[in-house]
C-alpha cells in the first residue's frame, strides 16, 4: 500500500511539473512619456519576436524613470533629459552605475489651438508667454484672446529640456499657468483652448493642436519642426532620448535594447514620429 501511495505522489508530482506554465523574463521600462511611444511599439514588436519575455511598459515621467534605476525597482529607465548632479550623486551612493542607452531624437514641438492665427513665434515671445510678461495674443498680432499657458511638471526631462533651450532657465511664471503631468494631457489641454500654448514631442503632434515655426530671434529663419529638419540640425528645440539601465545589461534586457537599435526597431522610432538615431532607407 505504501509503495503504491508513492508512486501515486510521484505521478501527480510529474504531471504538475509537466502541467506548469514555463516562468518567461520579465522587462520593467518605467519614465519619460516622450520615450513612452517608442518603449510601447518596441516591446509589442519584440514580443512577437520574443514570446518568452514578457515587457511592462510605464510611464511618470524622466525623473521617475531614473530613479527606478537608482532605487532598483526598474531594469530600464527612460529619460528625455540628461541625469542631473544630485541623480548622479544618489547612483553612486547606491552603487548604482547609470549606463545611458541613445535611442531617439525629438523635437519639441510649439502648439497651440487650430483655431489660432499665428504661425510663429521667437523664442523670446514664447519665453515671455511663459513668463506672463505677455498676456494676451493680440500683443504678437494674433487675437484679443488670453493666452493660457499650458507646461509640463517641473520635474519632466520635457519641461527641463524646454526650459533650457527656450525660456533661458526662465521659471514659468504665467499667472494660471497649467502644469500637465504627461505630455499627452499637455496636448489635450491645448486641443480644447482655444487661447493655450504649450509643447509636445514630435511624436505626439496630430490635427487636433498645430504647430508653430519658431526661430531664436527675429533675425533668424522660422523653422517647422518635423524629422527632416532634426535631421537636418535646422531646428532649435531639439535633445537625445535615452533608456537608462545599471551597467551594461545583459539577457533579455540585452536582447530588447539591441532589438531598439536594430534597423526593425530604429524604423519604429520612425513610425512613432521621432528621429532614429542613424539614417535608414525610408
Amino acid at each position: 500500500m505504501q509503495r503504491t501511495i508513492r508512486k501515486l505522489a510521484t505521478l501527480v508530482l510529474a504531471t504538475a511539473t509537466l502541467m506548469s506554465p514555463v516562468l518567461a523574463d520579465t522587462i520593467t521600462i518605467k519614465g519619460s512619456t516622450t520615450n513612452l511611444p517608442i518603449a510601447q511599439i518596441t516591446a509589442e514588436a519584440f514580443s512577437e519576436i520574443r514570446p518568452d519575455i514578457v515587457i511592462s511598459v510605464q510611464g511618470g515621467g524622466s525623473g521617475t524613470g531614473i530613479a527606478a534605476v537608482i532605487d532598483g525597482t526598474t531594469d530600464i529607465g527612460n529619460t528625455s533629459r540628461f541625469m542631473r548632479a544630485t541623480e548622479w550623486s544618489r547612483a553612486v551612493a547606491n552603487n548604482v552605475l547609470p549606463y545611458n542607452w541613445y535611442i531617439a531624437s525629438d523635437g519639441l514641438a510649439v502648439i497651440v489651438h487650430p483655431s489660432n492665427p499665428i504661425q510663429r513665434l521667437t523664442f523670446t515671445q514664447i519665453r515671455d508667454m511663459y513668463t506672463g510678461a505677455i498676456t494676451n495674443w493680440n500683443q504678437v498680432g494674433g487675437p484679443n484672446l488670453r493666452v493660457v499657458v499650458v507646461s509640463r511638471d517641473t520635474a519632466s526631462g520635457t519641461f527641463g529640456s524646454f526650459r533650457e533651450l527656450v525660456l533661458d532657465n526662465a521659471e514659468v511664471t504665467a499667472p494660471g499657468a497649467l502644469f500637465q503631468p504627461s505630455t499627452a494631457a499637455v496636448e489635450g489641454a491645448v486641443a480644447t483652448t482655444p487661447g493655450a500654448i504649450g509643447y509636445i514631442g514630435l511624436g505626439y503632434l496630430n490635427p487636433r493642436v498645430k504647430a508653430l515655426e519658431v526661430a531664436r530671434t527675429e533675425t533668424e529663419p522660422y523653422i517647422a519642426p518635423s524629422i527632416d529638419n532634426v535631421v537636418a540640425g535646422t531646428y532649435a528645440i531639439a535633445r537625445p532620448l535615452f533608456m537608462i539601465t545599471n551597467g551594461f545589461p545583459t539577457g533579455a534586457v540585452l536582447d530588447y535594447l539591441n532589438f531598439v537599435l536594430s534597423d526593425q526597431g530604429q524604423k519604429l522610432v520612425l513610425e512613432t514620429g521621432y528621429v532614429p538615431v542613424r539614417a535608414l532607407d525610408r
